[in-house]
């Protein structure tokens, strides 16, 4: 799955996003592409469930692909 996000927060923004997925699923693979703004998450779960996760971590994402 992929999700787009708005913008990037600072300089700590893999290691934030990465911690905020692996309290969704810890087994979570992530992939932050910083130059566009895109992470990849390959987990079992729905997207959705990960929505949250980024909202707490202060990013605003869409869902780009399930």
């Amino acid at each position: 799955m992929e999700f787009k996000l708005n913008e990037l927060t600072g300089n700590d923004d893999v290691t934030v996003i990465s911690h905020a997925v692996w309290t969704v699923d810890p087994d979570a693979k992530v992939n932050v592409d910083v130059s566009t703004t895109t992470v990849e998450v390959d987990s079992w779960l729905m997207p959705e469930e990960f929505l949250v996760a980024f909202d707490d971590a202060g990013y605003e994402v869409k869902i780009t692909r399930s």
